[in-house]
């Protein structure tokens, strides 16, 4: 009975082990797939004060891997790209970081910045229920989508976020 038991419990942690390391491949893939950073950004309008509505066109050999890193792209679009004014309501945002150097000086607090579940999600929320329009998903190449998603991004308490850092300076700092 022990010896049946024992190879029950062996079975069972093997497939929960296999279940666990596809998971983690899944999501590795998903970074590969955008890590760099490759991603349009357009403005959709204002979401509410201190927020701006993007659409984020990421791209991705998966649809499902674009979607899942379109709200770290958006993110990621404010700080480092800006957009040129567009749809209602829309003017031209600069990048909040202009200067490369920067980046590269808080490399550190950028690279937990935006790891999987880190402090990027707590700027950047959906704005529809996750479905995405048929015009949205679009097959660039035999292997490759376009895949666009809508989302809100609270700027204003991204800056406060990025002064607190140092990342950038403030704007009541002076010339």
């Amino acid at each position: 009975m022990k010896l049946k038991f024992k190879h029950y419990f062996l079975l069972v942690c093997l497939i929960s082990f296999g279940f666990n390391a596809n998971a983690q491949w899944k999501k590795n893939k998903a970074n590969e797939d955008t890590k760099i950073w490759r991603y349009d950004i357009e403005c959709q309008g204002i979401a509410k004060k201190g927020a701006k509505l993007v659409k984020v066109w990421s791209y991705s050999k998966n649809p499902k891997h674009a979607i899942a890193q379109a709200m770290k792209n958006a993110v990621h679009g404010i700080i480092f790209k800006g957009y040129a004014g567009g749809g209602q309501g829309c003017t031209t945002l600069n990048a909040l970081v202009t200067d490369y150097d920067v980046a590269e000086e808080h490399e550190a607090f950028f690279d937990a910045f935006f790891e999987d579940g880190g402090e990027y999600l707590k700027y950047v929320t959906a704005a529809t229920d996750g479905s995405i329009a048929p015009g949205d998903r679009l097959k660039i190449s035999k292997r490759e989508y376009k895949i666009g998603v809508i989302v809100s991004v609270q700027t204003d308490q991204l800056r406060k976020r990025l002064e607190k850092e140092g990342v950038v300076r403030a704007l009541n700092s002076g010339f």
